[in-house]
């Protein structure tokens, strides 16, 4: 991979330097902790046990509590690691005995008999988390890999003074992609085209559409001479693959000169112009157009339009999960109110301020996915 292209778990799932990153760190760390802790339990537990049995009466019967070190064990620890405790806990158990000349009685032996059984019971329960445990490593690596066909890397630069930044939090548990897609091709010609959007619905079908949308973009991208033949390739494949009234919303771009950009919007929000002198605005499409999936329905294909992209402007494309997430009272997210997040001179820390900013305002897990892809050119020097 090239110096100009970030490796894709930086780039879109979170890295060094990426607040998704940092949460991904700090979160392994806090399992870790939480794993180590877990495995010192077991021993803890049994050394309280036997020290309480020590200092106490006999008669008090703290000698069954010792089958807590194996349960705990089958929590965090292998079957040998598991067994081994049980094996502790039973010759903790006799020892006690003999200290408190109770080996042999009914009390004794029915400890000793609860502590085996629930050390097997503890060793087959830790071999099935294991098992799940590798199957759940198996499917991860094939959703990682399936992740990085499905949203490559994209470019820091594209084209000459243009800079870009991309960020991606998908709505579902433990997911890093979903139904939200963007793309970036640079043509053998040296044009840049863009696309962002948002598949209808949620779940592994979202995903699946967005792979084809992104599949025909991919091709139409270089072969197309205008964006609306590519909107047309766009429209052609999602008809044999959507069924009933699915659609996918998406705004496409092409960077045509030093001063302007071309636009294509299917029914996506209009992206955020913060000129270089500290304006901004919505580039909304002079005449609305349906969504892919549902241009059959007009008359006419979506017209494309120009909007001022001079050095020292940025470009916000989003997903409506941006600006529809709401806070804790149902206030949506005043992405107009927070273009001072965009100032920073790096592209990428600016983006990560601002999906920062963005959870902070919903202060819980997003409802739904959200994209953001920031296109930058820069001052000459």
């Amino acid at each position: 991979m090239s110096a100009e292209h970030e490796d894709f778990n930086t780039r879109a799932q979170g890295g060094p330097g990426r607040p998704e990153g940092l949460v991904a760190v700090v979160d392994a760390a806090a399992r870790g902790r939480a794993d180590g802790l877990l495995k010192v339990l077991p021993f803890a537990m049994m050394a309280g046990v036997g020290l309480a049995e020590l200092l106490t009466d006999s008669g008090v019967g703290l000698l069954p509590l010792l089958a807590l070190g194996p349960a705990f064990a089958s929590v965090a620890c292998e079957i040998r690691t598991t067994a081994l405790i049980g094996t502790i806990a039973v010759t903790l158990c006799l020892l006690l005995g003999v200290y408190n000349d109770s080996l042999g009685t009914v009390r004794t032996n029915v400890t000793l008999g609860a502590i085996v059984g629930v050390t097997v019971a503890s060793a087959l329960a830790s071999a099935g988390r294991m098992r799940y445990e590798r199957r759940l490593a198996d499917v991860t690596s094939v959703a990682e890999a399936a992740q990085r066909v499905l949203l490559r890397p994209v470019p820091r630069r594209a084209g000459p003074g243009i800079g870009m930044a991309v960020s991606y939090t998908s709505a579902a548990a433990e997911a890093r992609i979903g139904g939200d897609l963007y793309e970036v091709v640079t043509r053998p010609t040296g044009g840049v085209r863009i696309i962002v959007g948002d598949v209808q619905g949620k779940g592994l079908e979202a995903v699946e559409t967005a792979a084809v949308v992104l599949g025909a973009f991919r091709e139409a991208a270089h072969d197309e001479a205008e964006l609306p033949g590519v909107v047309a390739r766009l429209e052609k494949a999602l008809a044999r693959h959507l069924s009933g009234e699915q659609f996918v919303t998406v705004v496409l771009a092409e960077v045509i000169d030093e001063k302007e950009i071309a636009m294509v919007n299917c029914g996506h929000p209009g992206p955020l112009v913060l000129t270089g002198d500290g304006a901004h605005f919505l580039a909304e499409p002079p005449e609305e157009a349906p969504p892919l999936g549902l241009l059959s329905l007009e008359p006419e294909p979506p017209v494309p339009y120009r909007v001022p992209f001079a050095p020292g402007d940025q470009i916000l494309f989003y997903t409506d999960g941006v600006i529809e997430a709401r806070d804790p009272f149902q206030r949506f997210y005043p992405l107009t109110a927070r273009t001072h997040l965009l100032e920073g001179p790096d592209p990428q820390a600016a983006l990560d301020a601002l999906r920062a900013d963005l959870l902070r305002h919903v202060g819980r897990p997003l409802g739904d996915d959200a994209a953001m892809l920031l296109l930058r050119r820069r001052t000459p020097s």
